[in-house]
């Protein structure tokens, strides 16, 4: 359960004790939202108020932060709550049977009016969630509806192994990641034995912890935070804005985020749905092999690197004595035990710093993994990377599936189905996608 407290201005007083203990026993319904009130109240207001004025919205401007620190001059507002907001929600409140209740209507009239208003902002200010909306809680994060509970079969005995699954969580991409997770859960022969670790950046954890945590009530999962600083000087310009992001260099820092006890993962990018049991994929034998894949080796292995890489007979020779095929990074089976033993992330990033001196590639993350790991993977049916469904990285036009049977759809390149559902102008393929979409339209704001 998250808590939210409101805080940070300065000087109108705390309510008496009486009204804190008060205010611990109340709880009521808006529209459908249960809200139940905190133990502890801080509110200040941005000035000095007269005693002799009325309060009026003017005089506070109050945040809502995750939590409450010992110094509030440390503490970064998360999200300005409007005035038309409150004033909306006091104005509910007044015609809601909280105004009646016989506890309530005893102290309300002993009680100044600008106390007895003051009173309601702090109730609504000061609440603990329940299935707050997400434009309160977390400003500009999307709100989806609460999942399914997807249980296992009998099939699943005591003994099946514990499957587990990483994935980024960021604002960009959250709606496709709750797609993603919701996929993964539905077609599972045994959900509870999966096992989620979502990676996230310092900032927005804690609001992302708690959508996937109403989203998924039920879900076993961990959320990490990956330290942007480790990239931030190593990462180039790319042909695609997104591929610049922090949190896509993640991926190459799986085997340190994650406990000595994850000895295995499966890694899912955010934009992909999965149509078949991750059980499979999970129990391929990846042999001697560090990484699993889907390859492609038709594919022009050359356009993946500059020609000043091509010119430079050291940076070439970096494929010498391997049949190099190009891989997509977006799916893939690691052996985190292997590659935390063979310091594969430092082999990822001295490439990166290559590249920030050289310009040898234009494609992100995923070079680094070509020149690590190209020839030296282990092959995965191609049913479970069925990529490119988002275009190409520039126009990001539709595109039909490869031939061949279908266990995983994957959205790479520019083009979402989430954006283009919205925009209405979607892709053929963008429907399979549609069944998965947890996504709460305003539409349903109000559903339980």
């Amino acid at each position: 359960m998250t808590t939210l407290k409101a805080a940070a201005l300065d000087h109108i007083p705390l309510l008496p004790r009486e009204d804190i203990e008060f205010l611990k026993m109340i709880q009521w319904n808006v529209n459908g939202t249960r809200f139940a009130s905190l133990a502890s109240l801080h509110i200040f207001n941005s000035s000095p108020l007269d005693p002799s004025q009325s309060l009026t919205w003017s005089h506070i401007k109050l945040y809502a932060i995750p939590t409450l620190p010992s110094s509030f001059s440390s503490c970064p507002p998360l999200k300005l709550l409007p005035p038309s907001s409150l004033q909306s929600l006091i104005n509910t409140l007044f015609q809601s049977p909280l105004a009646n209740h016989p506890m309530t209507t005893k102290r309300h009239h002993s009680m100044p009016t600008k106390r007895h208003r003051f009173l309601f902002v702090l109730i609504f200010l000061t609440v603990v969630y329940v299935y707050l909306p997400a434009t309160f809680v977390s400003g500009d994060l999307p709100a989806f509806r609460e999942a399914v509970e997807f249980r296992n079969g009998r099939e699943c005995l005591p003994t099946e192994p514990v499957i587990h699954v990483a994935m980024t969580l960021d604002k960009t991409y959250l709606r496709g990641s709750v797609a993603g997770v919701y996929s993964v859960l539905r077609h599972a022969s045994c959900p509870q034995n999966i096992v989620f670790h979502f990676i996230s950046t310092h900032r927005r954890a804690e609001d992302l912890r708690r959508i996937i945590t109403t989203t998924f009530p039920y879900l076993r999962f961990n959320l990490y935070r990956f330290d942007t600083n480790l990239v931030k000087d190593k990462i180039s310009y790319s042909i695609r804005r997104a591929l610049d992001e922090p949190l896509n260099y993640a991926r190459i820092y799986l085997a340190d985020l994650l406990p000595s006890s994850v000895r295995r993962i499966i890694y899912f990018d955010s934009d992909l749905i999965v149509v078949d049991d991750v059980a499979k994929l999970w129990a391929i034998d990846l042999g001697k092999h560090v990484l699993g894949a889907p390859e492609y080796c038709h594919a022009n292995f050359t356009s993946y690197f500059t020609p000043r890489f091509w010119a430079n007979r050291a940076f070439a020779a970096s494929f010498k004595g391997r049949r190099a095929c190009y891989f997509n990074t977006g799916v893939m089976v690691i052996d985190l035990k292997k590659w935390r033993e063979g310091r594969y992330t430092e082999r990822l990033v001295s490439w990166m710093r290559v590249q920030k001196r050289y310009r040898i590639y234009v494609l992100g993350s995923l070079p680094p993994f070509l020149l690590v790991f190209a020839g030296d993977v282990e092959g995965v049916e191609h049913r479970w990377n069925q990529h490119g469904l988002g275009g190409d990285n520039l126009e990001g036009l539709c595109r039909d599936l490869h031939p061949g049977p279908v266990s995983l759809l994957h959205w790479s390149g520019k083009g979402k189905p989430w954006l283009r559902l919205d925009s209405k102008r979607p892709c053929p393929l963008d429907s399979l996608w549609a069944p998965y979409d947890l996504f709460r339209h305003s539409s349903l704001s109000s559903d339980s």
